[in-house]
Formats: structure tokens, sequence, C-alpha cells
């Protein structure tokens, strides 16, 4: 598996080009999930988790996103909805422990569990997020296209240099030696 490149200009990235598209990397849990735009964009306008009322709207309206780019078979589109929900889950869970949403301390040590961590509204809205991404993450489809882009986009070198040199300013050849030296 390839981590998430952080170090893409991002701000400049409309992932919904063509070669853009290409470069984009599912990296680790929700690595990257507010850099890919306009997806970004799209999704985070739904991602609310302070109440379970709200956590259902927002889990539903982007799994009903989800939908949609599955039916495009927009994978980058799949992914990051599948990020929004893992994200939801975990914010959610952070909140319901800490409700400060700080799990440390000033001295560095973690803060203890809320009393209620595992009842309060926000350890009930992270079962809602939980459970929807569950299912998009073991989807059919999505597993399908997963294995499918990791096969033939991430893992295909001449793919991303081809990406890189043409959504950006930065040539072939270039690309191609930096990496080399960076590797040796």
């Amino acid at each position: 598996m390839l981590e998430f490149c952080y170090e893409l200009p991002y701000e400049d990235m409309d992932f919904t080009d063509p070669e853009t598209h290409k470069l984009y990397r599912i990296g680790r849990g929700e690595q990257g999930v507010l850099l890919v735009r306009p997806y970004t964009d799209d999704i985070c306008a739904h991602w609310k988790f302070r109440t379970p009322d709200i956590a259902v709207k927002s889990a539903n309206k982007i799994f009903a996103m989800y939908l949609d780019y599955r039916d495009e078979k927009d994978f980058v589109g799949m992914d990051m909805c599948r990020k929004f929900l893992e994200m939801g889950f975990t914010r959610s869970r952070r909140y319901a422990n800490h409700r400060t949403g700080k799990k440390y301390d000033d001295e560095g040590k973690v803060r203890p569990q809320e009393p209620d961590h595992a009842t309060c509204d926000f350890a009930k809205s992270a079962q809602v997020f939980k459970h929807v991404r569950d299912i998009v993450a073991k989807n059919d489809t999505y597993v399908r296209m997963r294995k499918q882009w990791r096969k033939e986009i991430e893992h295909s070198q001449e793919a991303r240099v081809t990406a890189l040199a043409n959504a950006s300013n930065v040539t072939r050849a270039q690309y191609t030696k930096s990496k080399v030296s960076r590797a040796a």
C-alpha cells in the first residue's frame, strides 16, 4: 500500500481532472480527507456529528453521495465518502472520550475518558458513522474498485510520473530524476 502523498500542491489541483485523478492515493484510514478537492468541499458541507439525529442525516447524505459516485464509477469520490464516514466515527469517538476534543493534557499525558463515553450522544453518533462506513467498506463494488485502483493506478510508477507531469508544471524528466535521487 502506498501512503497518502502530502507533497503535492493540493490547493492548485482539481481531482475531477482525468490526469490529476490518477494522482489520488488511498493511504491509511482517513489520510488526505481534507485535501482532495473538489470532493472535500462537496462532502464536508454535509459532515456533522454533534447529535445522533444530525449524524444520521449526515451519514445518510454522505452515503447517497457515495452511491452517486458509485453509479458514475468514480472511485476517488467513493473513497472520499468512505474517509468522511471514517472521520465521522473517529471524531465522534474523540469527543465521546474527551468532551474538549483534547486527548492529552498540557503535560502530554492521556486524559481520562468521560464517565459516559460509551453512552453519550457522541458515542451514538460514532455508531451511526461506523455502521454506514462498514456498509461502504464491505460493498462488493467498492472492494473490487479499490483492488483495481491499487493494482492499475497506485502501483504503476509510469502512470504516476505521467499524471504528475500532465497535472503540474513539473516535467517528466524532473520528476523521474528527483524520485531516483531520493531513492538512492
